[in-house]
């Protein structure tokens, strides 16, 4: 627990003196520790308990993280809303992982069930803002996966990817509003 608080005022560039009390208003710190309560209780095979906090924690935060997913220790949620974590997931240690992260299968005619169908993601890895990796995919130790990243296949470590860039096209003409 304390790891974790450690984790996210490092990381954090705007938690700095006085604001550092404003970790405890963090959603990604507070879905992590509901987490591992319903981890636990889904090891211990309890029915429905472990689903049903997940689904409370996913309304009160915005993120949702199956009880199955197995998360290693410090790992920061910057923001936070709209991430999604599978149910076979594992995530290593000090990972850090921005809004709109999903980490997800693809799709129930492809994976079966009861197989790791979603990805695990190595130590200090970084999960830019809307990436999104799906399958049983592995991403690397210190790899980096840049925002709005689709990542399908295996992800070496120390890598970077990236999204394709924004391009700007100019129109032939340009429409001007007139008053008449």
């Amino acid at each position: 627990m304390f790891d974790d608080l450690r984790a996210v005022c490092l990381r954090d560039p705007a938690l700095y003196g006085v604001r550092r009390l404003e970790v405890l208003l963090y959603p990604g710190l507070w879905a992590l520790w509901w987490h591992r309560v319903a981890h636990r209780l889904h090891l211990w095979r309890v029915p429905f308990v472990p689903r049903a906090l997940s689904q409370a924690v996913r309304s009160a935060t915005g993120i949702e993280i199956h009880p199955g997913a197995t998360i290693g220790r410090r790992l920061f949620i910057d923001h936070g809303s709209g991430v999604v974590i599978g149910e076979t997931a594992v995530i290593g240690d000090d990972v850090t992982m921005f809004h709109q992260v999903t980490l997800g299968g693809r799709g129930w005619w492809r994976d079966a069930k009861g197989s790791r169908r979603h990805p695990s993601v190595g130590d200090r890895v970084v999960l830019g803002v809307g990436a999104t990796v799906l399958g049983p995919v592995h991403v690397g130790d210190d790899a980096r996966v840049g925002a709005h990243a689709l990542v399908l296949r295996d992800v070496p470590p120390g890598a970077r990817v990236d999204a394709p860039p924004s391009t700007i096209e100019e129109t032939p003409h340009a429409y001007v509003l007139q008053r008449s």
